[in-house]
């Protein structure tokens, strides 16, 4: 079956959109009436919201920013299988073959759009949730072993942008192990190296032995 390359690159922009929903930044306004960017780390993830709201809105955050990144990936998967074949089209592309890859594209897409929201100026958070939730719609067991290198490395650390920077190295080596396509694999390289780019700030602060562990403040 063929569809619209044009509607293909819709689908990624909506996955963009959807990634740029800035959960975080509407949460902490609508409870505490300031930017969560001029607050902590700055960043709108759940890890600074739970440092300025507490467990309950962190966990919230968390949860929606990881369904945004489960929602672009499935998005792709039910336009795949719905979408009416435009075979007569000069502009198509066979979807069976590029379906892996429009996936990883949308999933990029999405992680941008959390990082780079256009909601806010093209600011937002680290992406880590967000990339989570791509994993799961993408492959549940590459998921739960990145979930698993994060566990350990927090449960040791108690400093949570370590575990998110040693869980994105972990996720394209899995991707290996467990012969995921081509495309998810280059995913897995892409996405843990612009997570880890994303905490430049937190690996400085890693690096001066500044950086807060769970249940205190970053020091800005």
């Amino acid at each position: 079956m063929a569809i619209s390359l044009s509607l293909c690159v819709l689908v990624i922009l909506i996955a963009y959109l959807l990634g740029s929903i800035p959960t975080g930044y509407i949460a902490v306004k609508a409870i505490k009436g300031i930017d969560i960017r001029e607050v902590g780390s700055g960043s709108t993830g759940a890890t600074n919201v739970l440092r300025t709201l507490g467990k309950a809105p962190g966990a919230f955050v968390l949860g929606i920013d990881c369904l945004k990144g489960i929602l672009a990936i499935c998005l792709v998967y039910a336009w795949c299988q719905f979408a009416p074949s435009q075979d007569f089209l000069p502009t198509t592309v066979d979807i069976q073959l590029w379906q892996p890859w429009l996936v990883t594209m949308a999933g990029i897409a999405s992680i941008l759009g959390h990082s780079k929201s256009i909601f806010l100026s093209f600011t937002g958070g680290k992406s880590v949730a967000t990339s989570l939730g791509i994993l799961l719609a993408m492959n549940w067991q590459v998921a739960l072993a990145t979930i698993g290198v994060f566990a350990v490395f927090v449960a040791i650390s108690r400093i949570v942008s370590l575990s998110s920077i040693c869980g994105a190295f972990a996720v394209p080596l899995v991707m290996l192990l467990l012969r995921q396509p081509l495309p998810y694999i280059l995913f897995g390289i892409a996405g843990g190296l612009y997570v880890i780019w994303r905490h430049n700030g937190n690996i400085q602060r890693l690096l001066a032995g500044t950086e807060p562990k769970l249940g205190q403040t970053v020091q800005t």
